[in-house]
């Protein structure tokens, strides 16, 4: 195990759940990923919100474990005597199991679900393992604080297995809340205080536009990082500017700021697009310009980008136009709420 991980005493016969809350983000995406923050220190603004990776776990007598994914309508099983077993497209449950192995435990069913499907720019994936992780822990007896989850999670998919992608995803589903999360040496997540008001002004001006399309966040990330490897100006300034970006907007959004936050959003959207051609398409673009046209202030997809949810911000009062007119177009809108809270494992 890694980070704060204690062993203690396995939970009794049972069935555990858990959940964890999927993420927007609002700057410094791609500053996470590495060779970035090793070389100049990354930065990212982010909230979880009431969407979330599920996860429920029934021990059984035998020696096996069998998942289910219900957002990918599979079924594997895994004999947890044998290392060779490939999950066949569920790979990375089956290395979260493989990770709490231990021999003189026994199986367990797995039922998963998420609220998003993996290429959502939700951090679904990223979410979906920390769900796991804590749940798989608190099966096996090993007392996780947030920092050690967290690290664990990403130790499973982004070393594990070897999936590219940044660092920010699985704090930001362990710790939960507004957190400005920073990255070097060592991860710092720095928890914001929100006045209720402000909370309570910033979901009724935000909405998810889902652009109809999921994508592979680990292509975007891959020309992201072939371009930072090879000096590309436009991408290390577009990281650049992400991390001023990401200090400003946090400073608003402590201050009550909105407005000036919700134009920053849009520039955050600007600077992303320096970082891979890869990010934008003329669908997302189509979009941005009916939201912008029809009353939003600011926007930007909330992943790698290429696909899935664009967060937009809206004055309350001429939402309900920006709404309209993307769904005009055949967009799916999302009105959220935060969620102020992590990951949670119970006993059921």
């Amino acid at each position: 195990m890694t980070g704060h991980a204690i062993r203690e005493q396995a939970m009794p016969t049972g069935h555990l759940r858990a959940r964890a809350p999927l993420r927007i983000s609002f700057a410094g995406g791609g500053t996470d990923v590495p060779p970035f923050p090793q070389a100049e220190g990354g930065c990212v603004l982010s909230a979880t919100i009431d969407r979330y990776a599920y996860g429920s776990l029934t021990p059984r007598p035998d020696r096996r474990v069998r998942i289910q994914s219900a957002d990918l309508g599979m079924t594997v099983e895994v004999d947890l005597d044998r290392d060779d077993q490939s999950a066949g497209g569920l790979d990375l449950a089956t290395a979260a199991v493989r990770r709490f192995g231990d021999r003189a435990a026994g199986g367990y069913d797995l039922m998963l679900r998420s609220s998003a499907p993996p290429g959502s720019g939700l951090g679904s994936s990223s979410t979906m393992m920390v769900a796991l992780t804590g749940l798989l822990g608190r099966h096996h007896g090993v007392a996780l604080d947030d920092y050690a989850t967290a690290d664990l999670a990403h130790t499973i998919e982004r070393v594990d297995l070897g999936i590219s992608g940044g660092m920010q995803d699985p704090y930001a589903a362990a710790f939960g809340g507004f957190n400005f999360i920073e990255f070097g040496d060592r991860v710092v997540v720095n928890p914001l205080r929100m006045p209720d008001d402000v909370i309570n002004e910033l979901e009724v001006s935000l909405m998810l536009c889902f652009t109809g399309t999921t994508r592979a966040s680990s292509r975007v990330i891959d020309d992201q990082t072939r371009r930072v490897n090879a000096g590309s100006f436009e991408a290390l300034s577009g990281l650049r500017a992400q991390k001023e970006l990401a200090v400003t907007m946090k400073s608003a959004l402590l201050r009550g700021e909105l407005r000036y936050f919700g134009e920053l959003l849009g520039e955050a959207w600007k600077q992303k697009k320096r970082m891979s051609p890869l990010i934008s398409n003329d669908r997302i673009e189509e979009l941005y310009e009916i939201a912008t046209q029809n009353g939003a202030l600011g926007g930007k997809v909330t992943g790698a980008g290429g696909g899935g949810f664009i967060l937009f911000y809206c004055d309350f009062t001429r939402k309900h136009r920006a709404i309209e007119a993307l769904e005009h177009a055949g967009a799916r809108i999302m009105e959220f709420s935060f969620e102020r809270r992590g990951l949670r494992t119970w006993r059921a």
